[in-house]
């Protein structure tokens, strides 16, 4: 036993044994699915907890913490694996909105989640929950009241996870730029950043406009010596060959004066590109377009705050457990205490000491429909970003089914080690994730039904412990059906491939797929 689990073992006795711990557990826990933790493992499930009694049994059965559905149930104990999603949406009778907010740095988790507040005030919606998570995490929650029964003709209780998806995603949106603006003044010193994560220290500009990535490139300043025109040039390339002045009675060659980055948004023409001004009898820029080019001062490169922290969108999937309040937190043994907006600022660790609480209730009391503007927004603005996805994506899609299209009876020999290590089996944690990489991967390569039933359900058997035969068979139908291929998450996606234990540093390609084409022509070279 390691001195993290002796720690929290040696107080979990006495930490739920409080009456008010109890019924902070209790009253959170009314119509949800609740599962203990045993340090390392989850408990049974479904489950739920009803009477004091049941907490003292499970803690002396060595539960350390406790967690529960964002979902609202009519019969928690009739959940399972193998049942259909009619069924599910036939017991659930409401969801929370749930925002976990997670770094390795708890200063970005408190930046985030204090704009994440505001944007929800300035959404309309005033009440809200906030907890420390018991690491390094804050969660926020907006009760279901506050989201209407039926919005464009769908019932609420049968648009989970879709909406609470769409509107975390759209908060992210929202705050980009001034989370970005607020972490770059938080790791903006120099002897700060030498002892950043590499990977972490990405950084971006974003359209003052419309909020997208603005493209990078390289400005050359160049000047005719003789009649001093000036003149740019975007992502030029310097070789030995000389441009000659563009005015026609000037003999002149163009000198480069000056060089350096700029960045445009390649949506709205957005740019930070300086107007040339010059002393001389002429002046101009290269083409007409630069003319009447936007200029902004705000598109700057900043630390992107994404890479630091972010709203955890796998909590929101079906039967997802967070959590609860006032749980322990097997890392640190500290308790997921609830706050408030003004003790954010000022919060420190020791404000969690579990026998130093200060009991309040974790569930705001919303005014019905008091999200209706936040869901209305966040829904136009994830309608018109798929859209966009949707170009973007067949335009990625027709590109690659050029290159993936006709590989076909790939030997395992050239599937990449990320592939091979999951395919030696073994998850206990993470699995439905695992069981995504491999279908998307076999599917993508061409493999049969018949090979993809047999290499995924052998995978399966070596989990500990597997997946229900009925999830496994879903997923598989669900892949063949598409008409799209849809290719296996990039290596950049650490909910894969890095959390799951496949990758221990980033390989030399963007995605299995590619070492699979790299891996065929070296085998090619062989033979």
């Amino acid at each position: 036993m390691d001195i993290k689990e002796q720690r929290i073992r040696s107080i979990t006795n006495i930490y739920y044994a409080n009456p008010q711990v109890q019924k902070a557990l209790l009253d959170f826990a009314k119509d949800r699915e609740v599962v203990p933790r045993y340090f390392e493992g989850f408990g049974k499930r479904p489950d739920t907890i009803q009477y004091p009694t049941d907490i003292n049994g499970l803690v002396k059965k060595g539960a350390t913490s406790f967690h529960a559905s964002e979902e609202i149930w009519n019969d928690p104990l009739s959940l399972s694996s193998e049942i259909q999603q009619h069924e599910m949406n036939e017991l659930r009778k409401g969801w929370d909105l749930l925002i976990d907010i997670d770094s390795k740095y708890f200063d970005v988790s408190r930046i985030l989640t204090l704009l994440i507040l505001d944007a929800l005030e300035k959404h309309g919606v005033k009440n809200y929950g906030i907890k420390f998570s018991g690491g390094k995490g804050m969660h926020i929650i907006v009760s279901s009241k506050a989201f209407p029964q039926v919005y464009d003709g769908k019932e609420k209780n049968e648009s989970f996870p879709a909406w609470p998806r769409a509107v975390c995603e759209y908060l992210m949106h929202y705050v980009k730029r001034d989370f970005n603006r607020k972490i770059s003044e938080l790791f903006g010193n120099a002897e700060v950043e030498k002892k950043m994560d590499p990977k972490s220290a990405i950084k971006e500009a974003l359209c003052p406009n419309c909020g997208k990535e603005a493209k990078k490139g390289n400005l050359i300043n160049l000047t005719c010596p003789l009649c001093k025109t000036t003149i740019q040039r975007k992502n030029m390339k310097i070789t030995k060959k000389r441009l000659k002045c563009i005015q026609d009675d000037c003999a002149g060659i163009f000198e480069i004066e000056n060089e350096g980055e700029y960045f445009e948004c390649e949506n709205c023409g957005i740019s930070n590109i300086n107007k040339q001004e010059t002393s001389g009898r002429y002046s101009a820029t290269f083409t007409q377009s630069a003319k009447e080019e936007s200029f902004s001062e705000e598109l700057k490169e900043e630390y992107s705050g994404a890479n630091f922290g972010s709203s955890d969108l796998v909590l929101v999937a079906p039967r997802h457990l967070f959590r609860m309040p006032y749980s322990l937190h097997e890392k640190t043994s500290l308790s997921s205490v609830v706050l408030l907006k003004e003790e954010i600022e000022n919060f420190k660790f020791s404000d969690a000491d579990p026998f130093k609480l200060k009991i309040r209730n974790f569930m705001p009391d919303n005014i019905e429909n008091e999200a209706l503007e936040l869901l209305r927004k966040s829904l136009e603005w994830k309608q018109e970003t798929k859209k966009e996805e949707t170009r973007e994506l067949d335009k990625k899609y027709s590109e690659m089914s050029k290159t993936f299209e006709e590989m076909k009876d790939v030997p395992e020999g050239a599937f990449p080690q990320s592939i091979k290590k999951l395919l030696a089996g073994g998850l206990t944690d993470g699995k439905k994730r695992g069981l995504f990489v491999l279908l998307t991967f076999l599917r993508s390569l061409n493999f049969p039904p018949d090979y993809i039933n047999k290499t995924t359900r052998t995978w399966n058997e070596k989990n500990k412990p597997p997946l229900k035969e009925g999830y496994v068979r879903s997923q598989i139908d669900w892949i063949l059906k598409q008409k799209k291929k849809i290719l296996p998450p990039n290596y950049s996606n650490d909910n894969f491939y890095r959390d799951l234990g496949l990758i221990d540093k980033m390989p030399q390609a963007k995605n299995p797929l590619v070492e699979v084409g790299r891996n065929l022509r070296k085998l090619k070279g062989v033979i």
